[in-house]
């Protein structure tokens, strides 16, 4: 076996377990009992949608699916930020 193929299947391997941990947090984000819950799920859910693109990223050596695993980490970031402070204040902006 080459080392390309190697690469290939391991690479094919990673897509597939990050897609059925996105598969998992979805769950847990429609079953969740509280809040809190629905929130570390949909962080979970950025975080592997963001690795997924990674992989895709490293499969077809093109340069979009980084730029745009990055947008995915900077609205996984802001979002998280706006829903903690909703969960914790109850509002998001301040007046």
């Amino acid at each position: 076996m080459s080392v390309q193929v190697i690469f290939e299947s391991a690479a094919w391997y990673a897509q597939m377990c990050f897609v059925l941990a996105m598969v998992f947090a979805a769950v847990r984000l429609v079953r969740g009992p509280g809040a809190q819950d629905r929130v570390l799920a949909l962080d979970a859910l950025y975080v592997n949608g963001m690795l997924t693109l990674l992989m895709l990223g490293v499969r077809s050596t093109s340069t979009v699916y980084f730029d745009m695993a990055l947008l995915i980490a900077l609205f996984a970031f802001v979002g998280s930020m706006a829903l903690t402070k909703f969960l914790l204040r109850g509002e998001v902006i301040e007046p």
